[in-house]
């Protein structure tokens, strides 16, 4: 599966299921900050960012906290992504 990850005006592509809230926060929070040479923590170890992928191939967004503004270019997508039916998990709202 691949989804994005949207953290204030940062972004990832990621491969691996729709984490659940708390393991969207860990990966955010990990994902932040450049870390050369340190392996991801076990626990987070089922999703790797992807570099390369088509926005038709997206099954999950989530959206967390973080600096910055969201992108234009990355708010639209999200909109075709809620377009598509695809629902947008939010970690600041309380139903996720």
């Amino acid at each position: 599966m691949l989804g994005i990850l949207v953290c204030g005006n940062n972004h990832f592509i990621v491969r691996g299921p729709l984490p659940d809230r708390e393991a969207t926060l860990h990966l955010a929070r990990h994902w932040n900050i450049i870390q050369i040479g340190r392996a991801d923590p076990i626990a987070l170890r089922e999703w790797s960012i992807v570099t390369h992928a088509f926005r038709e191939d997206l099954e999950w967004a989530a959206v967390v906290p973080g600096e910055g503004e969201i992108a234009p270019a990355v708010t639209q997508l999200l909109a075709e992504l809620a377009a598509r039916g695809i629902v947008i998990q939010n970690s600041s709202l309380h139903e996720w």
